[in-house]
């Protein structure tokens, strides 16, 4: 849920430990911005600078009390659970007299009984939070430990529940120790120096050379090595990858937001992460998928696990998968998952979807279908995450990084991979045939151009958005596919505009939520395409008269040609056409664009909306 940076430097480079964790924290800040704050250690010990707010606080903070210059340092952008966001609780914690710093991500959920015995112990506490906690047993582990890496190992041993931990210690000159248990942490490597970060952009401006640290794993971090142990002490190995995103992938690119640079970067969203999916004879080959397909083959049903707007995601490919592949799924909330005792078996098969590949309900809902014999596939944005790499297979999507906090690119990306998991179980079992396969894939080769098409004509969408910026309640209808674009148009506008907004089954109106609408009352209609064998088109057109006649504001999200409309539209929002399954892709970026220029003419920060985090890796 925060983010944490560390950096260790020999001296030799124009920047030193300042520069680097504070830069690392504003790329960090999608995960919390609560509180910000750094420790730095230089030759007179352990300073620390911190403030609650975002970390332009912090630069305040600085600014009004300079630190003074040093080679290491560690630095935490604050999503707050133990703890209200107030000065006091922000991150690092300096326990032991100032000995040592601490900044955590996670929660310990033996806090209480661990802090009985230190204050026991004569610890005595600053804070509300459990991280301060885990500072005191570290320093209490420091007074009998050899050195700071046996203590965090002797500490973390005793823990319960999910954590990063960076600490360092003021006699331990050019070191960072760094633990982590079911909460990411990735190593920048260097040279004459290296990084922690919680995800790669804390140093992606540095280097791109990285390592995954793995579960219950510890790093004592110098300058020029790093050594990773497990928590017993020992020798362990982490996994070097390469970093695919520049610096520039993490920047604004012009635009007032970084929500709305991802929504026009959808077209290569979708784009990458259809490619290299089919190789010469025109077959799908996902590398990352290692299941022995005789195992696929039995596979007698499907559970998709995600939470918020990767559910929606879910919902969309529900429909797809039972169409193409005449497999039964469902689509399960992760944190309602293992507590409703669900029926799983080795013939089922889970698809576990999530942007960050760090959410915590996901992953408790992945480990406990793999306790029951069930395959597991993430579908993924991050490489490295603890999701894939807790699952048997997994499907990177390449959306690149995505910082705002609302999700906008990762959906769409999230769809086009499950398409793709679709088409290839439907290639796998003889449910359709090759030539079926390669017209559907065309299509969606053809959805990026589409998508940008819809993107150079946002102005009439924009204009919308200003005129109902000051609506207290907006309902969002659909069906079929059109029912996931729904609530997810919905839950973009209470996100970032923190306005009412509801989505509904279109054809649940008649069964209690008509009863909403008012005079004036807008309702954006998603309304499926008019050609096909099953179309519903005619009954969403009787929907928007039924909203009409009851004098609601209607804005239609309709095909081009679709003329059926017109009559019973206030505003009609055209997308290209597409065959049903592939509408979603296309009918959900108006809505997002909506959902920004209401939050935008409302005054909002539409990257970091109230309350909410990026990655939200705590239950």
């Amino acid at each position: 849920m925060c983010g944490i940076v560390g950096f260790v430097g020999s001296g030799v480079h124009k920047y030193g430990a300042q520069e680097v964790v504070v830069e690392g924290l504003r790329r960090l800040e999608y995960r919390g911005y609560d509180s910000a704050g750094i420790a730095i250690l230089g030759e007179h010990g352990i300073e620390i600078r911190k403030k609650a707010g975002k970390v332009a606080m912090l630069d305040q903070e600085i600014a009004a009390n300079p630190l003074p210059v040093a080679t290491v340092g560690i630095g935490h952008t604050r999503w707050a659970t133990h703890g209200g966001p107030t000065d006091a609780n922000a991150h690092p914690h300096l326990v032991d007299d100032g000995r040592i710093a601490v900044v955590h991500n996670g929660i310990i959920e033996n806090f209480a009984e661990l802090k009985d015995r230190l204050i026991a112990a004569g610890f005595s506490f600053q804070s509300e939070t459990d991280s301060e906690v885990a500072g005191a047993l570290l320093a209490l582990e420091m007074r009998t430990a050899s050195d700071l890496t046996a203590a965090m190992q002797a500490t973390c041993q005793q823990l319960t529940g999910a954590f990063t931990l960076l600490a360092i210690h003021h006699e331990s000159p050019g070191v960072i120790v760094a633990a982590r248990r079911n909460s990411p942490l990735v190593i920048g490597v260097g040279e004459g120096e290296h990084f922690l970060g919680s995800d790669v952009s804390a140093f992606i401006e540095h280097t791109t050379h990285a390592v995954e640290l793995g579960n219950d794993q510890i790093v004592t971090l110098h300058a020029d090595t790093y050594r990773i142990t497990d928590f017993a002490g020992q020798e362990a190995t982490g996994k070097e990858f390469e970093i695919e995103w520049d610096a520039k992938a993490a920047e604004k690119g012009g635009f007032d937001s970084f929500m709305e640079k991802e929504i026009h970067d959808q077209p290569a969203a979708v784009r990458d992460t259809l490619l290299g999916r089919v190789d010469e004879r025109g077959h799908i080959t996902l590398d990352e998928l290692r299941i022995d397909e005789s195992l696929l083959r039995r596979i007698d049903k499907i559970i998709v696990i995600a939470c918020g707007t990767a559910a929606y995601s879910g919902q969309v490919a529900k429909y797809a998968i039972e169409h193409w592949c005449r497999i039964p799924t469902e689509v399960e909330l992760a944190h309602e998952f293992r507590y409703r005792d669900p029926i799983v078996n080795e013939k089922t098969l889970v698809v576990a979807v999530s942007q960050s590949g760090e959410t915590m309900d996901t992953l408790m809902a992945v480990r406990h279908a793999r306790e029951q014999g069930a395959k597991v596939i993430a579908i993924c944005n991050t490489y490295g995450a603890t999701i894939p790499r807790e699952s048997d297979a997994i499907i990177y999507t390449h959306a690149g990084p995505e910082i705002a906090v609302a999700s906008t690119k990762a959906f769409l990306a999230q769809i086009t991979a499950a398409y793709i998991l679709g088409l290839y179980l439907a290639q796998l079992r003889g449910n359709m045939f090759a030539d079926e396969v390669s017209q559907i894939l065309a299509e969606l080769r053809a959805i990026p151009e589409k998508i940008a098409s819809i993107l150079r004509a946002e102005a009439h969408v924009q204009a919308l958005g200003q005129q109902l910026s000051s609506a207290p309640s907006v309902l969002f209808l659909g069906r079929h596919v059109g029912f996931p674009v729904a609530l997810e148009g919905a839950l973009k506008l209470k996100e970032i505009a923190y306005i009412h907004a509801e989505g509904f089954a279109a054809g649940e109106l008649k069964h209690g939520p008509i009863a909403l609408i008012d005079e004036g009352q807008p309702v954006i209609i998603v309304v499926p395409s008019p050609r096909g064998r099953d179309s519903l088109h005619a009954k969403v057109v009787s929907n928007i008269q039924e909203v009409r006649a009851r004098g609601a504001y209607t804005i239609v999200v309709a095909e081009e040609g679709d003329e059926a409309v017109a009559a019973y539209a206030n505003e009609i929002i055209r997308i290209p056409q597409a065959p049903s399954l592939m509408q979603p892709l296309l009918a959900t970026v108006p809505l997002q664009i909506f959902a920004a220029t209401v939050a935008k003419a409302k005054g909002y920060d539409v990257d970091q909306p109230r309350n909410l985090a990026k990655s939200v890796t705590v239950e």
